[in-house]
């Protein structure tokens, strides 16, 4: 364990080109981020590729050792990983936040090493036996957004490692001191080259990505990205894990209790002050209880303080960088003009350092406003009336993207009769964006495709074989 000061310092480059990062906050400095360049990651995918072999040749058993480790490395220095995550990444302390997000690492690492991939027996009949088996691929690329950096890079690596591979990450340009610490800490558990971070530009990513001593790319980020992704690792035929943008849709049945769903609507839609892909972005209230659920989940947002998050008091924070604030401020004004009810917030002070933009309720919008057809990213969430399910569903499913949705009812064989309709790849009952390591999560539609997380998640981080005879 190390102390705040000595982790940041250890990510802190000697020598080179740097990049000094700012709390979203405050605007004030956080530390100095390396600026690697393409040769970088030719060093560091060629040490991978040194490193793998030996990885793989230790067999499961030693691998899942070596995971449990990692994760009791996390855990003696969580609280100096929270803080940075925070001031970088400007979710607070407490809350489903940067405590929860660094616990999350632990946890996934847990659960990768002690989820068995076993092989199976396809055919056994006295004639014929034939097993599938998963080998090794061998160097995998990581490449990681700003939103969650710390807990989808564990996403990534974790399996990964477990599989047997080496693993090279590119972190977002905007949070590269989390994703560095982390794999410093991690790197206290395993052999040297197995895992390096590259913390460089675009041009770093696109050679990863097409690099041909890289045998698949994990990504998380935007569809565009991910479509550039593919294009990029065509030439080398790479495997590809690529969960990209939703916009996700909830719906509440007619029977369901306004008050007692507040929370978990608020929850669904605000966690990390809404700058996750599956949060609940959009939600479709039958006419009958619209206004008591408007009024309910106004009353509980508004009872949620936003602040620095280095603050104990605040569950929410800034957004992490200008550009999406931005971005959500221009959706919101387009409902505003559209003559769209704003319930909460839409006011930022202009007067306030850092980049807070105000828990947002927006009612009687139009489902074709921008507000509701392009994701916000943001901490604006639209409620739209419907008033038949077939006409919620229709909505619901209207959009190119199906990460994830959710069916708000008393009744859980009535939701699950709805939820079946719904085009995304995870769709939950009186719950948004409840991931389990155990469970395996991906998109639908253009939200990206693979599986990540539980047994699926690990044989999607190895080249399935047939042993026949």
């Amino acid at each position: 364990m190390e102390t705040y000061d000595a982790l940041l310092a250890s990510i802190t480059p000697d020598a080179g080109e740097t990049r000094t990062i700012l709390d979203p906050a405050t605007g004030e400095p956080v530390g100095e981020a390396p600026v690697h360049s393409v040769q970088d990651l030719e060093a560091a995918i060629a040490a991978a590729s040194a490193a793998q072999p030996a990885w793989a040749a230790l067999g499961h058993d030693a691998r899942s050792a070596a995971l449990l480790k990692a994760a009791d490395a996390v855990e003696r220095s969580a609280e100096e990983l929270a803080r940075l995550l925070s001031r970088e990444q400007g979710k607070p302390l407490n809350g489903p936040n940067a405590r929860f997000e660094v616990g999350a690492c632990a946890a996934w690492l847990r659960v990768a090493a002690g989820t068995p991939p076993e092989p199976e027996t396809v055919v056994d009949d006295g004639e014929t036996r034939a097993e599938l088996h998963y080998r090794p691929i061998g160097v995998v690329g990581a490449i990681g957004p700003w939103n969650w950096p710390m807990m989808i890079t564990v996403w990534q690596v974790a399996p990964a490692l477990r599989m047997g591979n080496a693993v090279v990450v590119k972190p977002s340009e905007y949070t590269p001191l989390s994703v560095l610490a982390l794999a410093r800490v991690l790197n206290e558990e395993l052999p040297e080259g197995l895992l390096t971070v590259v913390s460089g530009g675009r041009d770093v990513g696109a050679r990863l990505a097409e690099h041909p001593a890289v045998g698949k790319v994990m990504f998380t980020g935007s569809t565009a990205t991910g479509k550039a992704i593919i294009r990029s690792s065509a030439d080398t035929v790479k495997r590809l894990t690529l969960e990209l943008g939703g916009n996700d849709a909830g719906i509440v049945l007619p029977d369901a209790d306004p008050k007692a769903i507040a929370e978990g609507l608020f929850w669904g839609a605000f966690i990390n002050t809404g700058q996750t892909c599956a949060a609940l972005k959009r939600l479709y209230v039958h006419d009958s209880l619209y206004e008591a659920v408007c009024e309910e989940l106004t009353a509980f947002a508004a009872a949620m303080p936003m602040g620095n998050g280095l603050d104990e008091n605040n569950v929410l924070g800034p957004l992490q960088n200008r550009q999406q604030y931005d971005i959500v401020a221009r959706l919101v004004e387009a409902a505003r003009g559209s003559g769209a009810r704003i319930l909460l917030g839409g006011n930022p002070d202009p007067d306030q350092p850092g980049h807070f933009y105000p828990a947002t309720l927006v009612a009687d919008i139009d489902n074709s406003n921008p507000l509701v057809a392009e994701e916000q990213f943001g901490p604006a969430l639209p409620i739209i009336r419907y008033g038949t399910v077939d006409e919620a569903v229709t909505m619901a499913n209207a959009l190119d993207v199906g990460l994830g949705a959710s069916v708000w009812s008393a009744d859980p064989a009535t939701a699950r009769a709805v939820a079946t309709r719904l085009e995304a790849g995870t769709v939950w009952i009186n719950k948004h964006g409840a991931v389990d390591p155990r469970v395996p999560f991906g998109g639908a539609k253009q939200s990206g495709y693979g599986l990540e997380f539980g047994v699926e998640g690990l044989k999607a981080l190895g080249v399935p074989q047939v042993i026949n005879g």
